[in-house]
């Protein structure tokens, strides 16, 4: 389930992202069953070692012992601009995600004052897997 009040928590995230190099702020609010919320938001440097605001969020979260994972917000834009498309997860992240959520866990994709759902499947239809 998507909660509305996720939606700011992703935007007012994207004010602390750090990316001089892509110039492209992403936001994201992620939802643990127990109701918690970790923000996170990217973090560019000058190799490629960079951090994406999805990635941030999840490794905030499990350093702090959570694995129950319900949702994800994700909204991004050019630096100056309101999220109004879609912001979809690199692929990096797609996989890095599916290791740590279940099928019921949803992605929610800000678009022009709307949230569009995916699931890890919609995705990734072919993660990666041991």
């Amino acid at each position: 389930m998507i909660h509305v009040e996720d939606i700011e928590l992703a935007k007012n995230a994207r004010n602390n992202a750090y990316s001089p190099y892509s110039n492209f702020k992403v936001g994201v609010a992620l939802r643990c069953k127990n109701g918690k919320v970790y923000t996170g938001c990217n973090i560019e440097n000058h190799g490629i070692q960079g951090l994406c605001g999805e990635r941030t969020a999840f490794a905030k979260a499990l350093s702090e012992g959570e694995r129950d994972f319900e949702s994800i917000i994700i909204c991004g834009a050019p630096n100056g601009e309101e999220p109004t498309n879609e912001c979809m997860p690199c692929g990096y992240c797609r996989q890095f995600i599916s290791e740590f959520v279940d099928k019921d866990f949803i992605f929610g994709m800000y678009d022009n004052g709307n949230i569009n759902e995916y699931s890890i499947d919609d995705l990734l239809p072919y993660s990666f897997k041991f």
